[in-house]
């Protein structure tokens, strides 16, 4: 029996591969393999004592392991977690967690190899910085293409406006259905600046969504901020490289004034048929930003000379084009009931323990006594409309073995 009830269809929006040291380098181009960093778990909860054991058997986990791992049954998402989890690097491996999963569709993202190409340093050469961007979309779409209930994010940094539209290119034909891009000012400019229409423009047409992610710019504040005279503090994981207590506290900031701009700045509005997602930040913030951007809308944006008045209102317009995944310890069903139940998308995290142990039963008790429709909505349904082709229509399963 999988995990997912079989009653309903759960499509899931967020999903990690944990990759091995060589992930990128892997794929790389020759030319530049040896400037290319190895990905690092110095500022996680993976011990380097973990990757070693799984790199010197192969790259691989143990016969006895995976095994293991099969035989928690629909138990696997409760303890099935980071680099030990069920397919958690090796593809075919996580098709045999799907199973046990039992949801439609996944989203993949990456974990830690996005730290560089993201990174906002204007020591990253252009040359370099889109070559680690190729050789991750590469591994990727291999992570990801045997198994049609997989779908693959890939990552293109904005910085250079040419290297972007070449990399969407080289996604879009390696057959991976979306674009993570860093939620930070892409070199010194709005992502509304007319320099980003053309990569827009082939986003809508290409029918591919862009996706923000937690990742996708620094994740700690600045140090000021945590200079309180009362010495360091630790993150909830026991250490201090990871989000702390401030850092969770504003950590909507980022999203939040990404796509306000891109709102502002025209770009949904030039752009209808584009679609996109926030994804692992949180959704407490987005009743409050449409109520803004409307009152913004009304009262400011007639005063951008030279902007053409918005056809909808921008919480009609971020309905249309956007949803946004709650963290499993947000109360999803105050946020649908003061906002729209057209904005929110299941996701599991699968494998990182941020998802927690049990999230269906967690949004179950946040949906509470709310319709059907509702639900469905949440668990299908907006996924399906920011990713329109991805409907199942017979067993999962089915559908991968015939692939």
């Amino acid at each position: 029996m999988a995990y997912a009830p079989a009653h309903r269809a759960f499509y899931d929006a967020d999903s990690h591969i944990m990759e091995l040291p060589d992930f990128l380098k892997k794929y790389a181009d020759p030319k530049l393999r040896d400037d290319i960093p190895e990905v690092s778990y110095a500022a996680s909860l993976v011990t380097d004592e973990e990757v070693a054991v799984i790199v010197g058997q192969g790259s691989r986990h143990s016969r006895e392991h995976i095994a293991a791992q099969v035989a928690l049954g629909d138990r696997l998402i409760e303890s099935s977690k980071e680099i030990q989890a069920l397919g958690a690097f090796d593809r075919d491996d996580r098709s045999r967690a799907l199973d046990l999963l039992g949801f439609k569709k996944q989203l993949v993202f990456a974990t830690h190899s996005v730290a560089m190409p993201f990174s906002p340093s204007s020591k990253i050469t252009p040359e370099l910085r889109y070559a680690a961007t190729r050789a991750h979309n590469r591994h990727m779409a291999d992570f990801c293409g045997a198994d049609p209930r997989l779908l693959g994010v890939a990552i293109i940094p904005l910085d250079e406006p040419a290297l972007a539209i070449a990399e969407l290119d080289a996604a879009i034909a390696a057959g991976l259905k979306a674009v993570w891009v860093p939620h930070r000012p892409p070199a010194e400019r709005s992502p509304g600046h007319l320099d980003f229409d053309p990569f827009w423009a082939r986003m809508a047409e290409a029918g591919l969504p862009f996706l923000l992610h937690v990742g996708g710019a620094p994740l700690q504040q600045a140090r000021a901020w945590m200079n309180n005279g009362k010495g360091a503090v630790k993150d909830w994981m026991g250490g201090g490289e990871n989000l702390r207590s401030k850092d969770i506290a504003i950590l909507h900031q980022g999203p939040e004034t990404f796509l306000s701009v891109m709102l502002i700045d025209g770009v949904f509005e030039r752009f209808p048929n584009l679609r996109g997602a926030s994804v692992e930040l949180g959704a407490g913030w987005v009743p409050s930003l449409l109520t803004r951007l409307d009152w913004v809308a009304k009262n400011w944006i007639r005063a951008n000379k030279g902007q053409a008045p918005f056809s909808r209102k921008p919480s009609e317009t971020l309905r249309a084009q956007m949803a946004f995944t709650p963290f499993v310890f947000e109360d999803v069903g105050v946020l649908i009931d003061q906002s729209s139940p057209d904005l929110y998308l299941f996701s599991s995290d699968y494998p990182h323990v941020e998802g927690g142990r049990d999230p269906i039963k967690k949004f179950e008790g946040f949906l509470g006594e709310r319709s059907e429709a509702v639900r469905e909505a949440f668990y299908a349904e907006n996924f399906l409309r920011i990713f329109p082709g991805e409907r199942v229509t017979g067993p999962a399963k089915e559908m991968a073995a015939q692939a």
